[in-house]
Formats: C-alpha cells, structure tokens, sequence
C-alpha cells in the first residue's frame, strides 16, 4: 500500500501527536485535581481534630476524610494518571520532533529517502508504546 506524505501526516502521524497530547493533558488533569482534593483533605484533619473533643462529630468526620483520602490514592495508584501523564507528554513531544525534525531536513531526514525514515521511527516510537502498555497491563493483572 502507498500512502502520500500527506496522508502519512493527516491520517497517522498528526492523529497520533493529536491523541497522545488529549491523553497526556487529561491524564494531567486528573492526577491534580485528585491530587490536590488529598492535600486539603490531609490539611483540613489536624484542623478538626481540635474539635473532636467539644463534638463527636468531629470524630466521624475525621475519619471519614481519612477514608477519602486513602481511597483516593489508592485509586491514584491503579490508574496509574501521573505516569500516564508522562508517558503520554513524551511520546507526544518525540513524535513532534520527528515531524519537525522532518520538514526541516535535519539530522536523519538528510537522506536520500526521509519519508521512509520517518515513517520507520514513527512506527517504531508507536509500537514501543503499545509494547510497553501491554507489558505494563499484562503485569498489573498478575500475567493473565
């Protein structure tokens, strides 16, 4: 199959940089926003334990706050949104790299077929990825 530069850029290579850059800013959004419900939460329990004494309430409330909050990073912890965070913003950026890299003629794309070249280094940067979250799921679930 022949696909034009064009289409390599429209279908694929823009799609994937356009993809990874939702994930990474979603994933981004999540991870601070529960992130930062926990470091209210944390503050907020030394300022009601001092009521504890004066209403039961406070009790209740208090640890009903530490349950939250352990709930919380626990759920931070399976869905993993800080790293995905990451992973996503840098595989966004690599692959802008190379089509910058690209349409500049820079560097490996100096070559007689830099089409070609990027279309195996893009394909490659994908594949790893989906290596690596298969791997990375594979794992969690205990290899099955």
């Amino acid at each position: 199959m022949n696909i034009t530069e064009e289409t390599y850029f429209q279908e694929r290579l823009d799609d994937q940089i356009d993809w990874y850059d939702r994930k990474s800013i979603q994933a981004q959004r999540l991870y601070k926003r529960l992130k930062g419900i926990v470091i209210i939460l944390s503050a907020s329990i030394p300022l009601f334990v001092g009521f504890i004494t004066d209403h039961k309430i406070w009790a209740t409330i208090v640890s009903v706050i530490g349950v939250a909050i352990t709930v919380i990073e626990g759920w931070l912890g399976l869905s993993k949104y800080h790293e995905n965070w990451i992973e996503y913003r840098s595989i966004c950026e690599t692959l802008r790299h190379e089509k910058y890299m690209y349409l500049t003629k820079t560097g490996v794309y100096e070559a007689d077929n830099p089409f070609k070249i990027l279309v195996e280094r893009v394909e490659s940067i994908i594949s790893n990825e989906n290596v690596n979250w298969a791997n990375l799921n594979n794992n969690q679930n205990g290899g099955n």
